[in-house]
This record gives C-alpha cells, structure tokens and sequence, in this order.
C-alpha cells in the first residue's frame, strides 16, 4: 500500500493539477469552500459595489430628471413681450410705446434689422461657435475654469449667448454652481425648442443695457437716435460691450467705462484678425454718446388711435408713409408758429386710388399744451367754409344746368329772407363759371344750390362716405354751401380724393390688418361732372409764388374767421390744411388762400415729387366755348327767373320715367332708337345725355336717340327759358 499510493498520484497527473486549482482557489478537492478563506467576500462585495452604483446613479438620474422637470416650462411667452410699436406701410417705426413696468423692449430681427458688423463682432466676442454648439459649449466652459486656475479669478465665464438668453429670461442676483446649471439645462431646452435665429433674436431683444433699456434697437434708438441696421465699427463694438455690465457702462452716467469698455472689444478685435489695426484706431477715436436721446414719435395722434383700436397687437402696421409725416410735421410747427400763438395746423395727405392715409398730422405740436397740441385736428368737426362748393357745382355740371363755360349773373340776390354776399362785399356781374368757381364768389354757388337742392347735396355726400353735422333740429339748407355745416378734414380729403378719382370715392384707410381690403367705391358724382370741376379748380389762382396749373384746389373761410382751409390735388395724392384754434375762438385776418394755401403748396413740394397730372377728359364731355354751347347751356337763369307767364309750363319729361328700366334691342350689331316724349316748355329745347348735347325736341315735342351703353343713363330737357326736367333711367 506504501508503494502503490504514489503511484495512484502519479498515474492521474489532471486530477492532481484540478486538485491544486481548487486549494487555490480556497476549496476542497469537492469544490466546496474552506472554512475561513475571504475570496469570495471580495467577490460578493464587489457585486453589491456594482449594485450600489447602479442605484445611486439610477436616484441621482432620477432625482436630476425631476427637479428639471420640477423648473416648467421655458417662459418663452414672458420673454416674448415687448413694447407696443406702430410701424408705417414699409415697416419703418413710427412711435413705441414703453412697457407697464417703463422698460423700452423693441423687436428684433437680426436678419433684416441689425447691422452685420455687429453681428459679427457680437458672436466673435460673446459665442464664437454659437451655430455649432447645442446651447453649451465645452470648450468655453473648460477654457474658463483653467482661467479661473490659472488667474485666480474669473475671466470668462464661459457662458453661450444660448446660456445668457436663459438668464435673462430666467434673472438670478447670485452666481453660483446651481445658477450656471440651471442656465446650461435652459439652454438645452432652448436650442431644442427654437432655431438658431429665433434664439438671437430674442437675445437681441432682452440683452439689457443701462436704466430701462433692453435690447439692440432700444439701446440703438436711446443712445444713436436711429435703428441698428446701420452702425458704425465704434458703435457696433460699443453695444457689444455694454451688456456685460450695463450698469456700471451706462452712457449717461458712466461715459468713460463704456468708452474703456468699447476699446476692449476693439482690441479683441484685433487680435481675433477680425478688424485692422487702423479701423480700430479710427473707431476708439470716436466719442461715445453722454446723453439717452428720446424714443421716435411720429403720427402721434395716428399711434394713439391705432394702439387704442388694436390694443392686443405688439405691433401694428399703418399705411403712412414715415418719410413724408417726417417732412410735414415740422412744416405744420414753423407755420403754426409764424400764425400767431395757440393757432394750430392740421395736414392730411391721401393716395387718391387706394384711399390710404399716407400722412396724418393732427396738430402742430403734440406736446404744446398751449396749441391744445393733443387733440387731432384732422378728426375734429368744423365749418368748412366754402369748400363744399365744388360739390354743388359738380351737380350742377351733372344735371345739365350748366357748363364751365356758361355765363352766370354775380349780383345781388335774395332767397327768401336769405341773401348771400361775397367775402370781399363786392359783385362781379356776369361771369363764366369756371372764373365764379375760382373766385369762390358765394351768389353763384347758392343760386346753383337753390336749383340742385340742399337735402340732394347732402344725401350724394353722404353717398360719398360723408356725414355732414348740422345743427341740432335743422335741416339742409343754403347756408351750408358756405359753410353752416360741420365736416372733418379727413373726410374734405375723402371727398376731394373722390375728383381725382373721377366721381367716386374710398373710404379713407389707415390701419393695415390681416383681413382683405373690401372697401368697394362709393358714387360721389358722374365722371364728367368730376372731371369739369377738377379741371376748373386746376385753373384756381395759386398763392404768390407759387406754380400754375399744378395743383387743383380750393380754399374756404370759415364765419366769423375761425377755420381757414386749403384742400387739394393731383393725380397722385389729395393733401387737406386745416389751419385755426382747437378752442374755436375766431382769429381776425385769418383767411384759407392766405394762411392755408400756401402750407398747401408747400406740403406738395415736400413730398418730393413734381405734381402728378389730372386724368384725361372722359369721352363724352363737351368742350366748347360760350358761343357753341347748346341755347340753354350758354347761361344759368336762377329759379326766380323761371317764373310763367300766362299759361306757360315747365317741361316735363313723359318719357322714359325716372326710375324705368328700358330694354335696347342690340341685335345686328346696333341699337334701337328711343323715343324722348316732352311735356310743357318753351321751344327749342335740348336732350343731353350724362350731360352731352345729343340734340333737339322737334315740334311734336319729342325725339329718337341713340342710347348709351347699359347701365345708369341720366336724361335731361332744357327749354328756351332754361327750366330743366331730368330722369334717371337702366338701360338694360
């Protein structure tokens, strides 16, 4: 047994080494563990290690996701909000309006609004990899914390404008770990939820920079007196400096540490190899601002009104035009000046086509409390004087009773117990009325009333888009075709609009929304009939010095001196002048072609355009002189003239009837004739047709005549003695 033993151990040599690896391993040949020996505590150890982990980082990933979920949502729509703007037609600031709290927040877009030099310079000293990065930069980060080793202080704070956005939406007093976090965990979430471009806009518009400025166009507008989209390299670097510490660099208290500050980023500048050397010389040469300049208030009254009736919009688009309010408003003050104190100005210019305010000018000052500065003016009711003669002329042309160059008596008159008289006293006798409408002379105006009628003058104005104000318990009258009526000046302008435009007016347009523009064409008066009278007040003496045949216009005088008006046009742009005192209170000497034509002219000049001419005549329209108008039309006779004698009667046409509908018979490429039956009157007597001579009655009182193209037709007879009968009738 002693000898056979090694051998058995010999002859099993695997057996022998498993037999070791176990005893190494701490366990018997069996494979069960020794008592005492550690290695598997160590192994179990580490396992509950591994575990340990896990869990802490699943708490801690736990625990992190839900206080960032426990910080809500991005306050995007807080950020958002910004001053009240009104714009004009081509976006141009008209006026803002500061924010509840007194800040001045404008808009942004960096795109289109700010100048690319500062943009540039921005990114290069702020987030050189502001398009790469996905709201935290690394590199900045770890650049900064070897700063802080290195120097012992912070140099850079390693901040994205991404990061700087989120602090500014979301303000901390103290810096610390938890508030640059916080920052990187917003700023993640912001380039998450907007695009790169959204995300330097809003920057733009939060960036603060001194008292209650923030943003680029704020502190462009407060500290340069114009937009961002053009600015200097010293302007551009100085904007770019302020934000780091827009307290303590305000311009108007801290001066020299904005300038300090400024020439700082010129040297980065330099040293980046983004601007030479010389430029930065050239900029650091350049002053800083030392004052705030005030915020832009053009259109004032037009801002107010348009902010008041679009209170939920941030910006609201007019359609003036800034530059032309930009050259008014000061014409409006030097005059208003030179008139005398507390007289006011008043100017509204309109594009005739689209009836587009394109400049509003509601007093002379808006700030002068003495000139009532305030009130506008344009919207305010007054006596128009002898503005609304135009009109009656123009019926007067419409019905047939006369022709520009028809003769009429200027003498005196009397209508009841009513009898005008001229402003200067005097008569003129008998005169064309072309040269009584020029002359403005009041006999002739009221006699062509007396005829046309007061209630259908005011009924076609109102027609026009106009009401007139009468006093309370009257009805129309003769007096209003001199002005004992009330209109505004913007709807003077509506109704003058409406000549340039041939008879037919649009309503006035001012704010710009979303909504299509239905404003379809309101009937003033036929485009003949508009055509004269434009043509006649084209030949209206001018003030002195000023250009002929130009400008069509007419002045008015209101009683008692207290509204002197110029309304006029060309073919491009009606422009209205109110000139008097807001309270009312009479002004002597204060006369239309003296005080308010000429602002007139001068607001024509400074539009910066030669005058548009007039549209051509309509076809249809009679030219010829006295002695070749039809008998009737050589000279008006007022209705006190008309009276018979014996058993003499007025005409009166029996057909066609006011009103009818007549069907023409176009077949074979022409026209049926049709009959014109008269009643009464003194042959001969003449058929017009929209105011054109077609021909005479005969003896059986009646004739055949071509008729017109579809549609409304007016019909009008005149006998020898000049009496008229006049039918509106369809041609169908």
């Amino acid at each position: 047994m002693s000898e056979a033993a090694p051998h058995t151990r010999s002859s099993c040599p695997g057996l022998t080494r498993a037999s070791t690896k176990l005893r190494a391993a701490g366990k018997d040949v069996d494979g069960r563990v020794k008592p005492g020996h550690d290695g598997g505590v160590k192994s179990r150890a580490g396992r509950i290690f591994l575990i340990a982990a896990a869990t802490l980082f699943i708490v801690a990933s736990a625990s992190f996701t839900a206080w960032v979920v426990s910080l809500g949502p991005l306050p995007l729509d807080k950020a958002r909000e910004v001053s009240a703007t009104v714009v004009d037609r081509n976006g141009r600031l008209l006026r803002a309006y500061a924010m509840a709290d007194g800040r001045w927040r404008l808009p942004v877009d960096a795109r289109g609004g700010v100048d690319p030099t500062y943009i540039k310079l921005l990114l290069a000293y702020e987030d050189q990899r502001f398009h790469s990065h996905h709201g935290v930069d690394p590199l900045a980060l770890g650049r900064a914390a070897l700063q802080l080793i290195s120097r012992g202080r912070i140099v850079s704070g390693g901040s994205t404008i991404t990061m700087q956005l989120a602090r500014l939406m979301e303000p901390r007093r103290q810096r610390s770990l938890y508030a640059k976090l916080r920052q990187m965990v917003r700023a993640i979430e912001l380039e998450r939820e907007l695009s790169k471009d959204q995300i330097l806009d809003l920057y733009l518009a939060l960036a603060p920079y001194g008292g209650n400025l923030e943003g680029i166009r704020a502190a462009s507008l407060g500290y340069f007196g114009k937009e961002p989209k053009r600015l200097s390299l010293a302007e551009a670097a100085l904007l770019v400096a302020l934000p780091q510490s827009p307290e303590t660099r305000r311009l108007d208290r801290y001066p020299d540490a904005a300038r300090a500050a400024r020439d700082r980023v010129l040297d980065r500048m330099v040293e980046e190899l983004l601007v030479s050397a010389e430029d930065a010389a050239q900029a650091k040469a350049a002053p800083v601002p030392r004052l705030r300049k005030p915020m832009p208030i053009l259109a004032p009254h037009s801002a107010d009104q348009a902010i008041t009736t679009m209170k939920d919009l941030p910006v609201v688009r007019l359609t003036l035009d800034a530059g032309l309010q930009r050259v008014l408003e000061p014409l409006a003050r030097d005059r208003a000046i030179a008139l005398g104190p507390n007289i006011s100005v008043a100017i509204i210019a309109v594009d005739n086509e689209s009836g587009d305010v394109l400049a509003r000018i509601g007093s002379a000052d808006y700030f002068d409390h003495a000139r009532a500065g305030q009130v506008d003016m344009t919207r305010a009711v007054r006596s128009p004087g002898s503005t609304l003669k135009p009109f009656i002329y123009g019926l007067a042309f419409e019905d047939g009773l006369v022709h520009p160059e028809s003769l009429i008596d200027d003498r005196p008159i009397r209508f009841g117990s009513y009898a005008p008289e001229n402003f200067d006293m005097t008569f003129q006798g008998t005169v064309p009325v072309r040269k009584a409408l020029q002359l403005s002379l009041n006999v002739p105006a009221i006699a062509l009333l007396d005829r046309v009628g007061s209630s259908r003058l005011t009924s076609r104005l109102r027609q026009g888009g106009v009401n007139l104000v009468l006093p309370k318990d009257e009805a129309p009258g003769l007096a209003m075709g001199l002005g004992g009526v009330g209109i505004t000046l913007q709807d003077l302008a509506q109704l003058y609009a409406g000549l340039a435009r041939l008879g037919t007016t649009r309503p006035l347009h001012e704010i710009v929304t979303d909504k299509d523009d239905q404003r379809d064409p309101l009937r003033l008066l036929d485009q003949v009939a508009a055509w004269q009278v434009g043509n006649v007040l084209l030949g209206t003496p001018p003030p002195e010095n000023a250009p002929h045949n130009r400008i069509a216009f007419k002045t008015g005088t209101s009683y008692g001196y207290r509204d002197a008006w110029s309304v006029g046009f060309d073919g491009r742009m009606t422009i209205g002048v109110w000139v008097g005192r807001p309270d009312g209170a009479p002004v002597p000497g204060l006369i239309g072609r003296t005080a308010a034509a000429p602002i007139l002219f001068d607001a024509f000049a400074r539009t910066g355009k030669l005058p548009a001419p007039l549209s051509k005549a309509p076809k249809g329209t009679l030219a010829a002189s006295n002695a070749k108008l039809p008998l009737p039309l050589r000279r008006f006779r007022p209705v006190g003239e008309l009276v018979r004698s014996g058993g003499e009667q007025a005409p009166h046409i029996q057909f066609p009837l006011n009103g009818s509908r007549i069907d023409v018979d176009r077949t074979a490429g022409g026209a049926s004739a049709m009959p014109v039956k008269v009643a009464g009157g003194v042959l001969p007597m003449t058929v017009l047709v929209n105011g054109m001579a077609v021909g005479e009655i005969d003896g059986r009182r009646q004739r055949l005549i071509d008729p017109p193209g579809p549609g409304f037709a007016r019909l009008t007879v005149i006998d020898a003695k000049g009496t008229a009968d006049t039918v509106v009738i369809r041609i169908q």
